[in-house]
């Protein structure tokens, strides 16, 4: 009976998620009719053949990796806060977008240190995708491998946030030497984008968040009784060694794999648990997981409509765009409830 109370924002969420998607898909540079949207996206009769080439191969794309990156990193920065009890964490506390952005650094700013054939060598078009993976995998076996030794889960924060200074470390020394251009080049990948991906990039992303979300859906019940602490949940049968892989494995899915094809967007995963909360005060997370996943991907959608500045030839930042509207709305809910949820 107390979880049919949430039926109705849960389902006004998703409504939500499915107008912003078709506004995010009609506005833009060029102003296309809505019917000639639908029309687009249904495969109908259009007006013009390049504003189906627009609406499909570009904004369609873009607005469905917006969902599976603000529902991704939503649903990441949940799990990590109730695995480490702690509402400042989040997708990336175990150190992977510090592990993929090292790699990423290493493809455009190697050839000031290791020589312009190295970085002939790994530039192609899925280079950044590859070397972003494989820092994050790197960082991710490491930390795999500290959590079977440490039984601590409070030592598994912190070697994560060592991880991240380390290679923020290696980072800051390829930056030293390197070039404005390639400098340049590697700040635009921090930025974010959610707008260069191709049909088979959102297809190969899409199977990561699947997977993901399987695997944090299926640890929902344990999940809600380590906000209890490990040592009741131990006490009801829960193993928390077991426990701990599949939360630190789907997070690294999801976060990993976003990174990589994304780039390195902040705040979603920290802000939108707590949001959710304050809208809906509850911490059962078979409510939590779906309200958290319809609320990063309707905010990440906002988020998109505001980057692409509708009627502009250019696109602002999507991570400064996170943070200068999130922000404020996290702050100002936490202020009028006056209480923070946990």
């Amino acid at each position: 009976m107390q979880s049919q109370k949430y039926v109705l924002p849960l389902l006004l969420l998703f409504l939500g998620v499915i107008f912003l998607g078709f506004l995010n898909i009609s506005l833009g540079s060029v102003d296309i009719p809505l019917k000639d949207v639908f029309a687009s996206i249904l495969n109908l009769e259009v007006t013009k053949e390049t504003w189906r080439y627009i609406i499909v191969e570009y904004r369609l794309p873009k607005a469905i990796t917006a969902i599976i990156t603000g529902s991704g990193l939503a649903i990441s920065g949940l799990l990590m806060q109730t695995l480490f009890r702690n509402p400042l964490a989040g997708p990336y506390v175990l150190g992977l977008s510090s592990g993929a952005s090292l790699g990423v650094a290493i493809v455009i700013m190697g050839a000031s240190v290791f020589g312009r054939g190295f970085a002939g060598i790994l530039l192609s078009q899925w280079s950044l995708v590859i070397a972003s993976s494989f820092g994050s995998l790197l960082v991710l076996i490491a930390v795999m491998l500290a959590s079977l030794k440490l039984r601590d889960t409070m030592a598994i924060l912190i070697i994560g946030l060592m991880f991240a200074s380390l290679t923020a470390a290696v980072v800051s020394v390829l930056s030293y030497f390197s070039p404005a251009t390639q400098l340049q080049q590697y700040v635009f990948w921090s930025f974010g984008s959610l707008g260069d991906l191709s049909w088979d990039e959102v297809g190969i992303l899409t199977m990561f968040w699947v997977v993901g979300i399987i695997l944090a859906i299926s640890c929902i019940k344990n999940l809600n009784t380590l906000l209890l602490g490990e040592k009741y949940a131990k006490s009801l049968g829960v193993s928390i060694q077991k426990n701990r892989f599949i939360i630190i494995i789907a997070t690294s899915l999801l976060a990993g794999s976003i990174t990589a094809f994304a780039g390195p967007i902040a705040f979603v995963g920290l802000a939108v648990p707590h949001l959710i909360r304050q809208i809906i005060p509850v911490n059962n997370h078979s409510i939590l997981v779906p309200a958290v996943i319809l609320g990063g991907a309707a905010l990440m959608l906002i988020c998109d409509i505001v980057a692409q500045m509708p009627g502009q030839e250019y696109t602002l930042p999507i991570n400064a765009i996170t943070s200068l509207i999130g922000a404020p709305v996290v702050i100002w809910l936490l202020v009028r409830k006056r209480k923070f949820l946990f």
